[in-house]
Parts: structure tokens; C-alpha cells; sequence
């Protein structure tokens, strides 16, 4: 499974507005583990950027004066992000700004080119209801290391987003990671082949008569279909 870690940086909030995409950072795992593969650039937006979005991400007109258009980068992103799953923070915010790119130069939406998007904010929100969910909250919350993030960089962003997003993933995962790792090596498991035993936990003696009074409730019922 290929998965994309995405994060952009813009020139104010909406596109609606005119504001453009100023830098792209796109951060590749395969099968839960990232690779060194990414995709990173920064943009001339050919307009102003919002003091209030300056301030947050701290890149200028100035620096990207010389960096390439969105135009010019367009085939080498879709590309790399191609058939992978995209995981974003905020999804809606980077597509929709994704998208207003794309239009411009009459490409595709981004989601008719990766096989999904998973959105972590509406994850977090899911999963730990009224408290905060931005990425530096949820770093804080899963122990994971964003001392570097002084500022909003996508790049960095991108790969903190990894980290938080295996966290948030990682109990439902680990049996899928065990079965891919057996599938690359070639093994298919064997309990018995493998001569390890597996650990048998038996019911005492309050959990076997608990038990039996469950059954004896659904067979007064005629719905159990545990004793023949």
C-alpha cells in the first residue's frame, strides 16, 4: 500500500479569494513504512502574500521570486502522487487549493488521480472529541518530537503528519504490517511449522458458569445456535 503524506503552504486562506499555493510537500510510505522518497517545491504565485499568512509560515514574495509556477511542476506532482492514498490534515483546505491549481490549467481533480484521501483532522476530531486537534496538539499528545516546527514549513509538516498518523493508526495496523512482512518474505505462517506455541488462556471457573447461563438465556429464546 502506497500512501502520500501531504501538506501545502499558501498566500492566504481561500482560493475563492485568488490566494495561490506557495510550496507543495509530499512525504511517500509504502506499507506503513516510509521510504526516502519525496516530493518538494516552492512556487511563485505571481501575487501578494497575506501578512497573516506570512507570518505563519514565514516564506516571502521575495524567495520566491525565481521558483518555478504551479504549471511548470504540474506533471511531476501527479505523477508522485498517482494511484497513492493521500492523507492530509485539514484535507479540505490543501485539495480545495489543489483543485483551484489544477482548474487553472485544465488538469483533472487530484482526487480522479490518487485512490483516496484520508483526512487526520476529521480522524483526530472522530477519535478525541472537543479537544484540540491541530498537528502540534496531536504531537504533543502522541509523544512525538516537533521542537523543529518554529514555524509552519510543508515539508516538515508533511513528515511530523506521518508520524502522528501511524500513531493514531498503529493498533489497527500491526496485524496487517505482520501479514506483509510474512507475504514479502515469501512465508506464510504455520503455527505449527514454526515451532513457536501460541499462549492459551482458559476460562475460570466464574467465566465457564457465566457462559452457560448466556447460552441457556438464548436457547430459552430460540436463538442459539451454539448447542446442537
Amino acid at each position: 500500500m502506497r500512501q502520500i503524506f501531504l501538506d501545502t503552504e499558501t498566500t492566504g486562506l481561500s482560493p475563492s479569494q485568488g490566494h495561490r499555493i506557495i510550496e507543495i510537500a509530499a512525504v511517500e510510505a509504502v506499507n506503513r513504512r516510509l521510504t526516502k522518497n519525496h516530493f518538494h517545491v516552492y512556487l511563485n504565485p505571481d501575487r501578494e502574500i497575506d501578512q497573516g499568512a506570512q507570518e505563519v509560515h514565514g516564506i516571502t514574495l521575495e524567495f520566491l521570486q525565481d521558483k518555478p509556477r504551479f504549471a511548470d511542476i504540474v506533471d511531476d506532482f501527479l505523477q508522485f502522487v498517482a494511484d497513492a492514498e493521500l492523507i492530509i490534515h485539514n484535507a479540505p483546505f490543501d485539495v480545495g487549493f489543489l483543485n483551484a491549481e489544477l482548474g487553472k490549467i485544465d488538469r483533472p481533480e487530484v482526487e480522479s488521480v490518487c485512490c483516496s484521501v484520508i483526512d487526520t483532522l476529521k480522524m483526530a476530531k472522530d477519535s478525541r472529541p472537543g479537544q484540540r486537534n491541530n498537528l502540534d496538539a496531536l504531537c504533543r499528545h502522541f509523544g512525538i518530537d516537533n521542537s523543529k516546527r518554529t514555524l509552519h514549513g510543508a515539508l516538515l509538516d508533511a513528515e511530523l503528519l506521518a508520524d502522528v498518523y501511524m500513531a493514531m493508526t498503529r493498533g489497527q495496523e500491526t496485524l496487517m504490517m505482520d501479514l506483509l512482512d510474512d507475504a514479502e518474505s515469501g512465508m506464510e505462517f504455520n503455527a505449527a511449522a514454526s515451532g513457536k506455541s501460541l499462549p492459551v488462556l482458559e476460562a475460570d471457573a466464574g467465566e465457564l458458569t457465566s457462559h452457560e447461563e448466556y447460552l441457556a438465556a438464548l436457547e430459552k429464546s430460540g436463538k442459539c445456535v451454539w448447542r446442537g
